[in-house]
């Protein structure tokens, strides 16, 4: 019988998830069965038997990707809330609008796979301004995190997200890659959607094999700047970090105390998965008039989990006005494009520039 390891597997309409106890290192899987939690070390399936990671694997004992110890009782989802809240206001300072919604989002990434699209997060500020503090707080408290910082490929992403399918934690997303710019935008452009795989090509033994990654997933990243693809920027749910921080109650830095109230609300994110995974499914009765398509596609999800008039009244004001802004971006990009070839024109010494000439001189921009 061969050998599998997974951190999460569906067996007979039971969902079983891997912990770790980092004290005892050890692991396990969880389960939910006729309302009682089950402990199993391993699972049969045909002719495998699958286990979850070792606790010495490189992935888990150094924390790359982070996992819950046990699954906790957390009381309704209203208090589950309130504790989410509570940890980032201990830790983070965001706008009112973001402390609403993030405790919605980050119960979305555990129970994404219920969704066929999910919305990004994005921090974006410049350097100081308290970019990878959002991505550690918000980070350390969603579904399987898995932070990327360190990495020097784009290769290990391929295979952290295809292999674990958590939370991918991406810092510094338009700088650190920037001499591999094309796989980072292929995963965001592709990762919002379900069954979309990225195809890569690798040598082995001088034989070309073609491979397929699964890199849909919740992804929390940072950029300095928006990038140029109007299309991507639709993806994220954005908030400005300017670094002023007006409250002198936040920690400098993050300790063991940090980890292990982190540890605790992922346990009760734990229970919460496992007892909604079933139950949560994307709203068929939502749709925001006069919006891209796009964006009302990425934000039924996280209204699915939102239970508060009050908040999804500040989502759809907030796609609303970002609806607006992406649009205005794009008018003022052909604008500008537009003007640049008209004046590249007459620089070149021609005085009587025809309506032709200009469009083949702007098709020719667009396409470089």
């Amino acid at each position: 019988m061969s050998k599998l390891y997974k951190s999460t597997v569906r067996l007979n309409e039971i969902l079983y998830e891997m912990v770790y106890d980092p004290e005892r290192q050890s692991t396990q899987y969880i389960a939910l069965k006729d309302n009682g939690l089950i402990r199993v070390e391993s699972l049969i399936l045909n002719d495998q038997e699958i286990f979850p990671y070792l606790p010495n694997n490189d992935m888990v004992n150094k924390r790359v990707v982070l996992f819950a110890s046990d699954a906790e009782e957390y009381g309704d989802q209203a208090t589950l809330i309130k504790n989410i809240s509570s940890f980032i206001y201990k830790y983070l300072q965001v706008s009112p609008f973001f402390e609403n919604i993030l405790p919605y989002y980050i119960l979305l990434t555990w129970v994404y796979d219920a969704f066929s699209e999910i919305p990004y997060l994005r921090a974006i500020g410049d350097t100081g301004c308290g970019k990878s503090r959002f991505l550690k707080i918000i980070g350390s408290l969603c579904y399987k995190p898995t932070f990327t910082v360190g990495a020097t490929t784009t290769a290990p992403i391929f295979r952290l997200i295809d292999e674990f399918k958590g939370t991918l934690i991406l810092d510094e997303a338009d700088l650190r890659f920037s001499d591999t710019n094309v796989d980072i935008i292929k995963i965001l452009n592709t990762g919002f959607q379900k069954d979309i795989p990225v195809l890569r090509c690798s040598d082995a033994n001088g034989k070309y094999e073609v491979k397929s990654f699964d890199v849909f997933c919740p992804k929390i990243i940072a950029t300095r700047n928006q990038f140029d693809d109007k299309a991507l920027e639709s993806r994220f749910i954005i908030e400005r970090m300017d670094g002023l921080l007006s409250r002198n109650d936040i920690a400098t830095n993050l300790d063991e105390k940090f980890e292990k109230e982190a540890l605790y609300l992922r346990n009760k994110c734990l229970m919460w998965r496992l007892q909604n995974c079933k139950r949560v499914r994307p709203r068929t009765d939502f749709k925001i008039p006069d919006i891209e398509p796009r964006l009302n596609q990425i934000i039924v999800p996280l209204l699915s989990v939102i239970d508060d008039a009050g908040v999804e009244q500040q989502v759809t004001d907030y796609i609303k006005r970002y609806n607006k802004e992406l649009i205005d971006d794009r008018g003022q990009s052909f604008e500008a494009m537009l003007l640049e070839v008209i004046m590249r024109l007459m620089e070149s010494g021609n005085d009587q520039i025809a309506m032709k000439e200009i469009s083949r001189e702007y098709n020719s921009a667009i396409l470089e």
